[in-house]
């Protein structure tokens, strides 16, 4: 919602034509996909009542919020791609731009490895056993560089801005100030997920269990 208010209240609102309203999309799927909805995929485990009963249920929950926000994702990139082939401009050279899209091809790889290793009924114990550990690890890194993209995103877009007939950036003006604010909300967003996942007594309790395998095979399911 923040970052739908800075682009409708300061940046000219939404439009899918090539303009710069066009450009208003990225920073708000972006923030959407890779931070809001990947940082609530990440929570799934960590609610009280998932840690009970069949996991299935919320590892469908967990891979659709994944998906989810990789869609919003995949809009955000046509968005300033679009935007910049319209106007001219170069695509890929600023380190925002490189970080970015380095962010989504790990969350691209995050993903179909994750669905294949936990979804997939036919993936092995060991296999999942072994991957685990990878997949969290990547699963915070992922969130943490979708800040850090985020972030220098809202500072780029801020030193491209505020010039030319506006307030410049260094006086601080009313957009500045919003900007900033969505940049630290971005930060202390992500920082809470990072701790709730860190925090071992909200974890589900492991075990080999019919709560924690993935689907049997058909042959083995009874009446």
């Amino acid at each position: 919602a923040w970052a739908a208010a800075w682009c409708q209240r300061w940046r000219g609102g939404f439009a899918w034509d090539g303009s710069a309203r066009m450009f208003n999309w990225h920073p708000l799927l972006m923030v959407t996909g890779m931070v809001v909805l990947y940082g609530a995929a990440a929570l799934v485990y960590r609610l009280p009542f998932s840690r009970r009963g069949p996991k299935l249920p919320w590892k469908v929950l967990h891979g659709a919020l994944a998906l989810a926000a990789f869609a919003l994702t995949a809009l955000a990139l046509a968005a300033v791609f679009g935007f910049h082939n319209a106007r001219g401009t170069p695509n890929m050279y600023s380190l925002h731009s490189w970080l970015g899209l380095a962010t989504v091809l790990l969350f691209c790889c995050q993903w179909l490895a994750g669905f294949a290793s936990f979804l997939l009924p036919w993936a092995p114990a060991w296999l999942r056993a072994l991957y685990k550990p990878v997949h969290v690890f990547f699963g915070s890194a992922i969130l943490m560089l979708a800040m850090a993209s985020c972030v220098s995103g809202i500072n780029e877009k801020l030193f491209f801005s505020l010039k030319n007939g506006t307030a410049a950036y260094a006086h601080l003006p009313p957009e500045a100030v919003f900007a900033n604010t969505l940049g630290l909300l971005i930060l202390l967003f992500g920082v809470l997920v990072l701790w709730a996942l860190a925090r071992p007594e909200w974890k589900r309790p492991e075990g080999d269990t019919a709560d924690t395998r993935q689907v049997p095979p058909l042959q083995s399911c009874g009446p």
